[in-house]
């Protein structure tokens, strides 16, 4: 089961009493007071495995704590300190505080460790209060209480490219074939019910994650259909891919501008993502008929590519294409192809055009 969002409540430890103890061994007159203080509270900390993929495993388990401290012991011994409690989260975790909806941590890294809540300090023994004036001090500190926070978890899913597409149109067919994702697939909408994530290999030493994310219809940012659910997993992918099913009976104008539409009512920023297009099950058409659509929608998005037919025909790789197309004025793809993932058309250029343009927005990155 997909969870991706979850209501907790985390307490830290509270920390152990003092201890009001006097020293008494035989032949040993004046013992005095010897209580030893009470161990620190459990710290809560948060930790980011990537062998984890789901907040589900916090399904049951809506209010966690850390260890209480030890009491102090006589003889001046120290109580034990209560066990840390380390919350195991995937990559792209978010913390947001459940009253004020302010994002604590943003969790991205592997191997990451973040303290959230420290336990509370362990109080004095009864050795501390010993003075010329009480020599017989019979009282100790108690431990301090821990820290209780609510918190949401949301889980933001880390791609290079996120998937972008209504229903049915061939998502999760392109993923299986270019990476080692293994989605449902069937021919009927929603198949896919949660997000899932592959790894696409180019070469030995390039590979970049896809992400595939429920099909998106109209008023899906308002809470229709499972898309306002998902969303927010492509606000953190670097580059977005428009699948455009060519044998739809929506126009791929009208897809089109639907996707558009509903990813800036979800997010401006979202919408100004640079992103590509395909147009998906070429292979129900004609050479002839892909072109003419092809054209049209070119020329509607401001691109005079008319050697795309011919890249189309002969399969040939997208690299110089794709290299042509970089250079663009204003939000427009940077490449458009016909695609075909069952009959394996344009797969391999799509998939060599996504590990150039991967390439290019890290080199990116790493300047800024």
């Amino acid at each position: 089961m997909f969870i991706d969002n979850v209501a907790l409540t985390l307490s830290s430890g509270k920390g152990g009493p003092g201890c009001v103890s006097f020293r008494r061994e035989k032949h040993v007159i004046q013992g005095g007071p010897d209580g030893g203080d009470g161990g620190k509270g459990g710290n809560v900390y948060f930790k980011v495995d990537k062998n984890t993929h789901t907040l589900s495993h916090f399904r049951n388990n809506q209010h966690l704590k850390a260890r209480n401290g030890e009491p102090g012991m006589g003889r001046k011994m120290y109580g034990k300190s209560g066990e840390h409690l380390v919350i195991i989260v995937p990559p792209g975790t978010q913390v947001i505080d459940a009253e004020t909806n302010e994002v604590l941590l943003d969790l991205l890294e592997e191997g990451d460790k973040q303290l959230f809540l420290e336990g509370g300090m362990g109080g004095l023994g009864n050795t501390h209060f010993k003075s010329s004036t009480n020599q017989r001090p019979e009282f100790a500190q108690p431990g301090r209480g821990g820290l209780t926070k609510a918190i949401k978890l949301e889980l933001k899913l880390i791609a290079d490219v996120g998937l972008v597409g209504f229903p049915n149109v061939g998502k999760s067919t392109l993923i299986s074939v270019v990476s080692n994702a293994e989605p449902e697939i069937a021919n009927y909408e929603f198949t896919t019910l949660t997000p899932k994530l592959g790894v696409v290999v180019t070469d030995d030493y390039q590979s970049y994650v896809m992400a595939d994310i429920p099909g998106i219809i109209e008023g899906a940012s308002e809470g229709k259909g499972l898309g306002i659910e998902f969303l927010r997993h492509i606000e953190r992918t670097k580059f977005l891919l428009f699948m455009i099913d060519l044998a739809n009976y929506r126009d791929l104008e009208e897809q089109y501008e639907t996707l558009k539409k509903e990813l800036k009512k979800f997010s401006e920023k979202l919408s100004q993502r640079d992103y590509a297009i395909a147009l998906t099950r070429c292979d129900t058409l004609t050479p002839e008929e892909i072109n003419e659509k092809v054209n049209f929608f070119l020329n509607l998005l401001s691109l005079k590519r008319n050697d795309l037919a011919q890249k189309y025909k002969a399969r040939e790789d997208l690299h110089s294409y794709c290299q042509d197309v970089y250079e663009r004025d204003g939000n427009l793809p940077f490449f458009v192809i016909p695609l075909s993932s069952v009959s394996k058309i344009n797969v391999d250029p799509i998939k060599y055009a996504l590990s150039d343009v991967i390439r290019k927005v890290r080199d990116e990155e790493s300047r800024c």
